[in-house]
């Protein structure tokens, strides 16, 4: 073989070796919520694509096949190759003869490996991370094709591969997954604000809504001590007196301490102005919900949603009277404003101002 056809493989090894480097990578980085919309619209590479995702263990195989064939081949052709151009200039220096080979040959493999590792390796490695979508879209057709020629070596190689996985007790992946669990959002989001791709109140406001399902009443109860409440037989101007103090929702108290809704003081100057002293109808006293203090923020917020109310009682462990509804005095109360609080940050609102019954 002639030097110039050894440095004319070299190349074309060296391009081999960054496109299955670049294939793998990209495979393995780029997200199936880009690919799988256009595969959906008929695209026709997104298809191959995302089939090359479906089956990543096979395109892993075929890609590693490829690297190592391309980097066997690079020791056997282009070093002797290289080493043979270097020889004449060496020779010419006055190096002796019997050092000729040995320093040629040394040279040549630092070469090679410097081409391999940065063109053949980190090069690639880095364009497919840099953007992993559309590589994947380039490349995969053409690795596709590789692993379907050579389809029974990558299957044999890949089921022995698979019997050594699973005999040390590790499941093999077929499919590259675009499913993540809560903490792995919380960090991705975490080192998206660190980026600078989101802004700090929408950082605050994604942990808040992963964090909303582990936290329960107790981070939002107030405690009946602080609750505003009216007694049963209340009149609108006597609520209405009480509403001075800031607040628009008063909790009804029965004389047992039980809570049997609520009202809200626009009912009641919406209501019929000759009925301001007499006791309020029952048909302004809005559902008052009970939950419990173990409930999470989003079964309450459920709740509030489906009875349509503003506040919740929270109980330990209700205790059920003569009709079947709950008696005696609750632990406190929840706000619909409170939940949402945790969910979105502080909501400004003076109408919730602690006051004692």
């Amino acid at each position: 073989m002639s030097d110039l056809v050894g440095i004319g493989l070299t190349i074309v090894l060296l391009a081999l070796n960054a496109f299955f480097v670049g294939a793998e990578f990209a495979l393995i980085s780029a997200r199936r919520t880009k690919i799988e919309p256009r595969a959906a619209e008929g695209h026709r590479v997104a298809r191959v694509t995302l089939h090359a995702m479906e089956h990543v263990s096979l395109m892993m195989a075929g890609a590693q096949l490829g690297i190592t064939i391309c980097s066997l081949a690079l020791g056997s052709i282009s070093e002797p190759a290289i080493a043979h151009l270097i020889e004449g200039p060496l020779e010419s220096m006055g190096v002796p003869s019997t050092l000729l080979h040995p320093i040629a040959l040394v040279i040549a493999l630092s070469l090679v490996t410097y081409l391999h590792v940065v063109l053949g390796e980190m090069v690639p490695k880095n364009i497919a991370l840099a953007g992993p979508d559309r590589m994947a879209l380039a490349l995969s057709p053409f690795l596709v094709f590789i692993v379907r020629v050579l389809y029974p070596v990558l299957w044999l190689l890949n089921g022995l591969a698979n019997l050594v996985l699973r005999a040390i007790r590790v499941q093999p992946k077929n499919e590259v997954t675009s499913a993540f669990t809560r903490d792995e959002v919380a960090e991705l989001v975490e080192e998206s604000h660190d980026g600078g791709l989101i802004e700090l109140n929408d950082e605050r406001l994604l942990l808040g809504a992963l964090q909303f399902t582990e936290r329960d009443v107790r981070s939002v109860l107030l405690e009946m001590a602080r609750v505003r409440t009216l007694p049963l037989g209340v009149t609108p101007a006597e609520a209405e007196a009480a509403s001075i103090e800031g607040f628009s929702r008063f909790p009804l108290r029965a004389p047992d301490g039980a809570l049997t809704g609520y009202v809200h003081i626009k009912d009641l100057i919406e209501d019929d102005p000759r009925l301001r002293d007499a006791p309020i109808r029952d048909d302004v006293v809005r559902e008052l919900p009970t939950v419990s203090v173990n409930d999470s923020l989003r079964a309450v917020m459920a709740v509030m949603q489906r009875t349509n109310s503003h506040l919740a009682a929270v109980r330990d462990q209700p205790v059920q009277g003569p009709t079947g509804a709950p008696s005696g005095a609750p632990l406190g109360v929840v706000t619909l404003e409170d939940v949402l609080e945790e969910l979105v940050g502080e909501i400004r609102d003076d109408s919730r101002r602690p006051v004692r019954t």
